[in-house]
């Protein structure tokens, strides 16, 4: 078959300039903006580079005015012409390409376009669910191109910086072996071994810790990751994430490691210079003053205890719960213009505090002379003063207080309201700040199904200090993990690793698994832990959730070239999909198809 001839492009649309004038050239891409002017004629030619003005002149040749005619958005063309230099009044400073036009000679339609079921790049906003059906138009976008330009130089960036540093790059399978690690498994049935499963890796953590048994030091991938769980705006049931290992490693050289390696890619991609070391917080620490294990430390407004001035106010639901051993805590809204704490916006974060068991939001708002009034203020008469520095309130502040028996939901609960203060008042600061959480619980009690359970995953190593006292007192005993948090977002978790096989196996039967079953799951591991293994540790980060918050947006969605919705279907390829019966046959499957309910 012959090959189709078109006029290929010898340059691309972002790249002219005046210095080009009198260039001959050809062009290649959409037609992004048409303007008809009767006998002059104006395309907005663009491709993945940049945009560039081609004109038709009103001198042009009866067949190039005809074809020019015929154009219509987002046609595929070709164009031949020579560069000159726009009029002074026509010049365009937003545009790379404003101080330069093409004149045409010549346009071949490469290919046409349907009717558009949105328009591209015209400042409106497009619903989700038809920008997923048609991605490939909404990947025209300039947005989802700068976007997916960012996800590429991230994860060069990344490479480059560890190649460096003496890291090998090495691939672990996509087929494993289905092993508990907190999410559903995605299973592969095998054509080859009727009743038998593969998985698809839920994370290479198993490998990547074989991969330092095995002597590989240090080891990197770009590892595409699979949990069957409900997706939300920064999850989705497949993800990516850049996997590192080390062997004889210690905490401290993961984390300056990783503070290295983010201040290099930040200002490789993004020339921002971030803190050459990032502050740390103890998990304890980081609930107690923040609410939560992902502060987002571009604005302050920390939580306090207030469980003393609560005893002495004569307020009976705080004396209640402190008496039953319960927590009071209290934050300070700052007064910030335009911003009225009427009732109504109250209102509003009782229900934020609700949603994470909250009984309710009590407040006090600060007058003139540090004058306490409305809400509860009546009952901490006496107390003005030691609550006002408590919680360092000035006038026009509004104070809010949540109490409850449980400890974690006083602290979530006050963490919802101070988030919600931090979008409404303006707070957030613009940057980027990282921090550390550390010293997390390595167990954590399943109430409905009585046992204890690892906190992250049961490959964590225990801090020293708890090792003789792991099955007397579980509920105490520390991990040696950390979690890396980005402006409120967990970005990547970590730990040192158990590297000892008797270890293991108390770790397994706290957490219910008993020896039989633990080799069953893990003996592949365990048997790997007999041959001398290193001691090593390692750290996950999330490229879809870095790229997401560098480029600041609020879902993966924007940063992933084929996202599944919220519902996990994918509407531009209708999946998942039904099999015809030929090929379960071959899987030895039967569906048993849920029964509707009553």
């Amino acid at each position: 078959m012959a090959e189709e001839v078109f006029s290929q492009r010898t340059t691309t649309c972002g790249a002219l300039t005046k210095a080009d004038n009198g260039r001959h050239v050809v062009l290649n891409g959409w037609v992004h903006r048409d303007r008809n002017h009767g006998a002059l004629h104006f395309i907005n030619l663009r491709d993945r580079y940049g945009i560039t003005q081609v004109v038709v002149d009103d001198d042009a040749s009866a067949e190039l005015q005809a074809v020019a005619n015929e154009l219509h958005l987002e046609y595929c063309i070709a164009v031949t012409g020579f560069v000159r230099l726009r009029p002074d009044s026509m010049v365009n400073p937003e545009m790379s390409t404003g101080e330069i036009e093409v004149k045409a000679e010549s346009i071949e339609i490469l290919s046409k376009c349907a009717p558009l079921p949105f328009q591209i790049d015209d400042g409106k906003e497009t619903r989700e669910d038809l920008r997923l059906k048609y991605r490939y138009l909404d990947l025209r976008s300039q947005g989802m191109q700068q976007r997916l330009r960012l996800r590429h130089e991230f994860i060069l960036s990344c490479r480059n910086f560890l190649a460096s540093r003496g890291f090998l790059e090495i691939e672990t399978p996509t087929l494993i072996k289905s092993t508990p690690e907190g999410a559903r498994d995605f299973l592969v049935p095998s054509r080859v071994y009727p009743g038998k499963f593969y998985a698809l890796p839920q994370s290479p953590q198993l490998l990547k810790q074989i991969l330092m048994v095995g002597g590989m030091d240090k080891y990197f991938q770009i590892a595409r990751c699979y949990r069957d769980e409900d997706a939300r705006g920064d999850r989705q049931l497949e993800f990516t994430q850049l996997d590192l290992e080390m062997s004889f490693v210690k905490r401290d050289d993961v984390l300056s490691l990783m503070e290295e390696l983010f201040n290099h890619v930040f200002k490789d991609v993004m020339d921002y210079e971030l803190p050459v070391h990032f502050r740390r917080l103890s998990y304890h620490d980081a609930l107690n003053t923040y609410g939560c294990d992902k502060p987002d430390l571009r604005f302050d407004v920390p939580l306090s205890d207030v469980n003393d001035l609560a005893e002495q106010s004569t307020f009976s639901t705080f004396k209640e719960i402190v008496a039953k051993g319960g927590f009071v805590k209290a934050l300070c809204a700052p007064r910030t213009e335009g911003v009225d704490f009427s009732r109504k916006y109250i209102t509003e974060l009782e229900e934020a505090a609700k949603i994470y068991g909250a009984q309710g939001l009590a407040w006090i708002k600060v007058g003139a002379d540090r004058s306490l009034s409305g809400g509860v203020s009546k009952f901490f008469t006496g107390l003005e003063e030691a609550l006002l520095k408590r919680v360092d309130a000035k006038e026009g502040d509004l104070i809010l207080f949540v109490a409850h028996e449980s400890w974690k939901k006083c602290c979530a609960s006050l963490s919802a309201v101070r988030t919600k203060l931090g979008k409404d008042l303006h707070l957030i600061r613009k940057g980027f700040e990282f921090c550390w959480i550390i010293d997390f619980p390595l167990f954590e009690y399943n109430e409905d199904e009585g046992h204890w359970e690892a906190a992250h995953h049961m490959f964590s190593m225990p801090q020293a200090e708890y090792l003789d006292t792991l099955e007397s007192d579980p509920g105490s005993v520390k991990g040696d993990l950390y979690d890396l948090v980005l402006n409120g977002y967990e970005v990547a978790s970590g730990s040192i690793r158990i590297h000892d096989v008797e270890l293991q196996k108390r770790i397994f039967r706290i957490c219910n698994f008993e020896d039989q079953e633990a080799e069953e799951r893990f003996g592949f591991l365990l048997n790997a832990f007999r041959y001398g293994p290193p001691p090593h540790g390692g750290i996950a980060p999330g490229v879809d959730r870095m790229v997401m918050i560098m480029s600041e947006q609020t879902s993966i969605h924007e940063v992933i070239a084929f996202p599944k919705n919220t519902a996990a279907v994918s509407p531009m390829d209708d999946s998942p999909s039904q099999v015809d019966q030929k090929q379960l046959d071959e899987l030895h499957l039967i569906i048993n198809y849920p029964k509707p309910k009553d």
